[in-house]
């Protein structure tokens, strides 16, 4: 089914790939699998996709914060959530209350978080983020004992977990991860020698749960990944984990410009002969980058975008497609019949990663959701 006479441009999202990739991720690592659904899944939609994850099996959700935190517990989803950054001071009372997991990394945290589960009048739920390398959030390994020590004295805390984020694990080189591993490994010792260690611990992202068994302990956190996408050219997912993602948008006009006439703003194209040019409804506000090289497909072929990319707009360039007609779809993301343009081809086209790609899709681009029901 099309799309292309309700809207001017659409994502659709595939919720079978979901349900098959994290069925997948489960089945390999034989341990719970932590649905990462932060910036509204990567873009490709919050409530649907955690529903999803949740359906096919996976017994957390991971936010980047506690707006997102909250949006899953107003859609009634009733299972386990880390926030997986930084909890406001203000925020952590009704955090608390919706029984949501925080992260903490200093004592002020912990002072907050037990001065907010006085007055919730219920413990708060603790993650210990240990900083082995990524160099962003995190206590460093050794003052996490006693970081530790404090939450477990502390009245009205619970210590949840402990985890850390490896900053290389999508590299062939293994060497820096494995100094992160031991750095946690260590941590962990700590914490056993002292009748401490928490009931979850967790670090690995979608590239150490393809690669590093080592290190699945007993949650993986599965991000981009379970989009379908590639951690990184160096760590391929396997064939059997399908992206779930399609970009699409509809040709709104045709027509035929004479030779030497300049195409959208700066004219920094110019038709060389007669040329068919076609309109497509999409543009930056869209996130369909502002750069030159960008490419579609049409007829099932590539056709290059010319000119610069406007708010709404794009032209292209229809002369191998004769047969192209206003109404016709166009693929930004996705396939057609055999041709195909992944989030992988567009980040190395735009300079940047599949991850930028999808979650720059903006919230004006409707979503369109596949196979909702099993």
């Amino acid at each position: 089914m099309s799309y292309a006479s309700s809207f001017s441009t659409w994502v659709e999202i595939d919720l079978e790939a979901i349900r098959n990739n994290v069925r997948w991720f489960i089945a390999h690592s034989g341990v719970p699998v932590m649905a990462v659904v932060k910036a509204n899944a990567y873009g490709h939609g919050i409530i649907p996709v955690a529903r999803t994850a949740l359906q096919a099996g996976a017994t957390w959700c991971g936010v980047a914060r506690v707006e997102e935190a909250f949006e899953l517990k107003a859609a009634g989803l009733g299972c386990s959530i880390l926030i997986l950054g930084y909890t406001p001071p203000d925020r952590m009372e009704e955090t608390i209350t919706r029984q949501i997991s925080m992260t903490i990394w200093d004592l002020d945290h912990i002072e907050q978080a037990a001065a907010a589960a006085k007055k919730a009048g219920m413990p708060a739920r603790l993650h210990l983020k240990v900083d082995t390398g990524m160099s962003r959030l995190g206590v460093q390994p050794e003052e996490a004992l006693d970081l530790a020590r404090r939450i477990q004295r502390t009245s009205g805390l619970i210590f949840e977990g402990v985890f850390t984020h490896y900053a290389r694990a999508e590299e062939t080189d293994p060497a820096p991860t494995d100094a992160q591993e031991e750095l946690f490994q260590n941590v962990l010792a700590q914490l056993d020698r002292g009748n401490m260690r928490p009931p979850i611990v967790h670090a690995a992202n979608s590239a150490a749960s393809l690669m590093r068994p080592s290190a699945h302990f007993n949650l993986i956190r599965v991000g981009i990944a379970m989009y379908g996408l590639h951690p990184s050219p160096e760590c391929m997912l396997p064939e059997a984990i399908h992206p779930a993602l399609s970009w699409k948008s509809v040709l709104s006009q045709i027509k035929i410009l004479p030779p030497g006439r300049g195409v959208s703003y700066g004219h920094s194209y110019t038709t060389h002969a007669h040329e068919r040019i076609g309109t497509v409804p999409v543009g930056y506000a869209d996130g369909f980058r502002r750069i030159i090289g960008n490419q579609a497909l049409l007829g099932e072929r590539r056709v290059a975008v010319i000119g610069r990319v406007c708010m709404d707009q794009i032209m292209v360039q229809l002369d191998n497609v004769p047969e192209a007609t206003p109404g016709d779809e166009v693929v930004l993301i996705g396939k057609q019949g055999d041709a195909s343009i992944t989030a992988e081809d567009l980040s190395q086209a735009w300079d940047t990663i599949n991850y930028e790609v999808t979650c720059g899709i903006a919230a004006r681009v409707p979503r369109v959701y596949l196979h909702e029901t099993i």
